[in-house]
C-alpha cells in the first residue's frame, strides 16, 4: 500500500476541551533538563567531546580529546545553575528530564529533586545523538536508561523524552510499554493518543520554541527580555484561547547551564510572577497532565481507512458514490495517510478519483443514481443510503398529486440531460427540492452536468460523515 505515515490533521479545527482541573484556562508545564554529566565526553566512552547547547559559538566536537571549556560550561549547570533554579522552583510542580548517566553523577541534585514537588522523567541513558544508532542498540539504550534511572532515583521513570532522537525513538519507547507518556514530538498544544502496534501510547508534546536553548542557537534569544516577552506572548495567546473554550497547555523547556545563569534567570522569574498573577492557571508536571488526560480522554477505537486492506476498504466505502466501487478501488491506490481517516479527508481522496475520471465514467455515476420518488423507490429497490436520504426529505410519503409532479419533473429532466436529477436531499426539504428541480431544468447540459457532479460529491460527503469523524 502507498501510505504516508505522518499525521497532518491531528485534532483539526475542533480540538477537545481538556477539562483541566478546577476549570483552568491554561496548564503551564515547566521542564528542567538535567544533562550535565551525560553529554558526549571521552570520559564517558564517547568518540569525541560535546558540541551542543553551550556558550561557545561555533563549537565543534573534538575527536579523541576532552574539551575543557565545554566540560566547564556543563559543570556550571550542575554546580551553580541547578541550585539557582531549585531555589526559584522548589515549590512549583515541574518535570525533570533527567539523563540517567547524568543523574548517577549528581546524587545531591537528585535528592533535591525528590524533595521538591517534581516529577523525574527520563531523558535517555546518555545525552548524545541517536539518529544513526542501529535500532537494536537504541532499544538496549532505552532499557538501560530505565534500569539506571530506577537504581539512582529509587523508582522507574513514567515519562520519556530522548531529545536527540532517531526516527525510531517514539516507536521504541512506546513498544517497551514502560511509560505513561512519551514526549519526543513537538506537533501539538494538547496530548494525544498514538497507536503503536497493538497498544495506544499517550503523547505529551514538548517544545523547542519556549525553550532557553535558543540562548545558544542562531537567531535565538540574546537577552532575558526577549525570552520573557516570548513566554508572555505565548501565555497570553493560550490563555485567551482558554477563555474562548479551547484550553491548551504551555510547555517551557529549561537547562541548568543556560537559564541558570544570573543574567537570564530574572526573565524566568518575571514570567512566573506574570503567570501567577492570572486566575485559573494550573501549574503541573507532565505526569499530572498525562494522568489527567488518560482519565478524562481515554483512547477511543475508531476506523482508520488508510490502514485497511483493499477488500475491507472497498467494501466499506465502495458505496459512498452510488453503485460505483471503482472510485474506492482507485482511491485505495493513492498516498493515503492519517489525514484521510476523517470524513473530509477520505472524501477528498474519493472525490479526486471521481473528478479525474472520464466524462463517460462520471456519467455512469450520475446514471447510477435513482430518480427522486421514482419507480425504484416505490418498489423498495433503492440502496439503504438512498432510502434513508429520500425518507429524510419526506419523499417516501408523497401524496398522489405530489407523486405526479415528481414523475413529470423526472421525465422532463432525464429527457433533457440524459441522466437523473441529483440533489443532496439531506440539505433540503420537499419544497426546496422542487424549487431546485424546476430551476435547474433551465440550465444547459454542461452547466447541469457540472452541478450534478457537485451534488454527487456532496452526497458522498454526507454519507462519509455518518461513517467517520469530521
Amino acid at each position: 500500500m502507498n501510505r504516508y505515515p505522518r499525521d497532518m490533521i491531528g485534532y483539526g479545527a475542533t480540538p477537545p476541551d481538556p477539562k483541566w482541573p478546577n476549570g483552568a484556562k491554561i496548564a503551564v508545564q515547566i521542564v528542567l533538563n538535567y544533562e550535565e554529566g551525560g553529554e558526549n565526553n571521552i570520559l564517558h566512552g564517547d568518540a569525541a567531546s560535546e558540541a551542543f547547547l553551550s556558550e561557545i559559538v561555533g563549537a565543534a566536537q573534538w575527536p579523541g580529546q576532552r574539551h575543557w571549556n565545554m566540560e566547564s560550561i556543563y559543570e556550571y549547570g550542575a554546580r551553580a545553575g541547578f541550585w539557582r533554579l531549585h531555589r526559584l522552583l522548589k515549590d512549583t510542580p515541574i518535570t525533570i528530564y533527567g539523563v540517567a548517566s547524568a543523574l548517577a553523577r549528581s546524587p545531591e541534585q537528585v535528592a533535591a529533586m525528590k524533595a521538591a514537588p517534581w516529577e523525574i522523567a527520563t531523558h535517555g541513558y546518555k545525552w548524545i545523538e541517536h539518529k544513526d544508532m542501529p535500532e537494536e542498540d537504541e532499544r538496549a539504550a532505552i532499557a538501560e536508561a530505565i534500569r539506571l534511572h530506577t537504581e539512582v532515583v529509587g523508582e522507574p521513570p513514567r515519562g520519556w523524552y530522548e531529545g536527540r532522537a532517531s526516527i525510531n525513538t517514539v516507536r521504541l519507547a512506546s513498544e517497551c510499554g514502560a511509560f505513561d507518556y512519551v514526549a519526543d514530538t513537538y506537533d501539538d498544544d494538547l496530548p494525544y493518543w498514538l497507536r503503536v502496534g497493538d497498544r495506544d501510547q499517550l503523547i505529551v508534546p514538548y517544545t523547542l520554541d519556549c525553550n532557553d536553548m535558543r540562548f545558544a542557537t542562531a537567531q535565538g534569544f540574546n537577552s532575558g527580555d526577549q525570552f520573557f516577552t516570548y513566554l508572555r506572548d505565548t501565555f497570553d495567546t493560550l490563555y485567551a484561547e482558554g477563555e474562548e473554550g479551547q484550553a491548551k497547555f504551555m510547555s517551557i523547556g529549561l537547562h541548568c547551564r543556560l537559564v541558570g545563569r544570573p543574567g537570564r534567570i530574572r526573565a524566568l522569574e518575571r514570567f512566573l510572577e506574570y503567570a501567577r498573577s492570572h486566575t485559573d492557571v494550573w501549574f503541573a508536571t507532565r505526569l499530572d497532565i498525562a494522568e489527567h488526560w488518560a482519565r478524562e480522554h481515554p483512547p477511543v477505537d475508531r476506523p482508520r481507512p488508510h490502514l485497511m486492506d483493499r477488500d475491507r476498504f472497498v467494501a466499506t466505502y465502495g458505496g459512498v458514490f452510488e453503485h460505483s466501487p471503482w472510485i474506492a478501488e482507485r482511491a485505495f491506490e493513492l498516498e493515503l495517510g492519517p489525514a484521510h481517516d476523517t470524513a473530509v479527508g477520505l472524501h477528498n481522496a474519493l472525490a479526486r478519483m471521481f473528478r479525474s475520471a472520464s466524462d463517460e465514467e462520471r456519467l455512469g455515476v450520475l446514471t447510477a443514481h435513482p430518480d427522486l420518488a421514482g419507480k425504484l423507490a416505490a418498489a423498495k429497490r433503492l440502496t439503504a443510503e438512498s432510502t434513508a436520504e429520500q425518507s429524510s426529505a419526506g419523499l417516501d410519503a408523497l401524496t398522489e398529486v405530489e407523486h405526479g409532479i415528481f414523475t413529470g419533473l423526472n421525465e422532463a429532466y432525464t429527457a433533457r440531460f440524459g441522466f437523473p436529477f441529483i440533489i443532496a436531499v439531506r440539505d433540503h426539504d420537499k419544497q426546496s427540492i422542487l424549487a431546485a428541480f424546476r430551476a435547474r431544468l433551465d440550465n444547459d447540459r454542461d452547466t447541469e452536468f457540472a452541478e450534478a457532479c457537485r451534488q454527487v460529491e456532496r452526497i458522498a460527503l454526507i454519507r462519509l460523515a455518518a461513517l467517520l469523524p469530521g
